[in-house]
């Protein structure tokens, strides 16, 4: 490992010792689990901004918290970095044997169709197809996950308009559900419809996070322009009705 890396490794050991941090000492794997993920976004966020520095930063925060994880599993004997690192060094070398072997795969589907075999001959497929999906994925992600995993077997739609007519289907579903009233009953259906809308995203390339993460952004750009233009003619938001917020909308997106 290089010097800077071990400097890290042994920064953590510090602030985990009885003189160290009286925060850090008392972390698990499962207090760390909310920042593992608040990092993880931290640098997706940064990834989308295309801002290298704060890639640089954030990667580094993620970083820290792969040592921070290996450092409490090497106080309870399990493992340390170094296995962490080991570890990955040599699923990465099983999984490309068309670089590290005699194989020889020529698009990134065979290499993907690879994967899975290799997986199940490391004992991390079994019975089911949807065997390895993490439980704790986002919704939106699992639902996508789950579709690419049943698509492989051909359980999948022979073409787009399949795709929009059970959308289509779902959305009645959902006007049904709520001309019953019953809650239970339009959650059901509203969580139908989602699952066929990434359906449809998946079914174009499309990754449905990231189409979802650039609307929130628009959003959020456009609304703050709202406020703004409100502010600029000596209003807030909370003054106007609706039809003016809808012109001023209209005003930014034409803009």
């Amino acid at each position: 490992m290089s010097k800077k890396f071990d400097e890290l490794v042994k920064i953590m050991e510090i602030l985990r010792s009885e003189k160290g941090c009286p925060w850090d000492r008392v972390q698990t794997h499962d207090t760390l689990k909310r920042y593992l993920l608040e990092e993880t976004y931290e640098l997706i966020e940064a990834i989308e901004n295309k801002e290298p520095e704060s890639i640089k930063e954030e990667l580094g925060d993620l970083l820290l918290q792969i040592v921070f994880h290996s450092q409490i599993a090497k106080e309870e004997c399990n493992f340390d970095v170094e296995d962490v690192i080991q570890t990955i060094i040599q699923k990465m070398i099983g999984r490309h044997p068309h670089v590290f072997g005699e194989a020889e795969f020529k698009t990134p589907e065979e290499v993907l169709n690879q994967w899975d075999d290799r997986k199940r001959e490391e004992g991390k497929l079994h019975e089911s197809i949807l065997d390895g999906v993490p439980k704790a994925l986002p919704a939106l992600l699992k639902a996508y996950k789950i579709q690419s995993r049943v698509a492989k077997v051909g359980f999948d739609w022979d073409n787009i308009g399949g795709v929009i007519d059970k959308i289509k289907e779902e959305l009645g579903e959902v006007e049904e559900a709520i001309n019953s009233g019953e809650k239970d009953k339009i959650e059901e259906e509203i969580g139908d419809l989602l699952f066929s809308i990434v359906n449809l995203a998946r079914f174009l390339k499309i990754d449905p996070e990231t189409a979802l993460r650039k609307t929130n952004r628009k959003f959020e750009k456009r609304f703050r322009k709202l406020e703004n233009l409100a502010k600029n003619k000596g209003k807030t938001l909370k003054d106007m009705t609706l039809k003016e917020m809808d012109n001023l909308w209209d005003e930014i997106k034409n803009s």
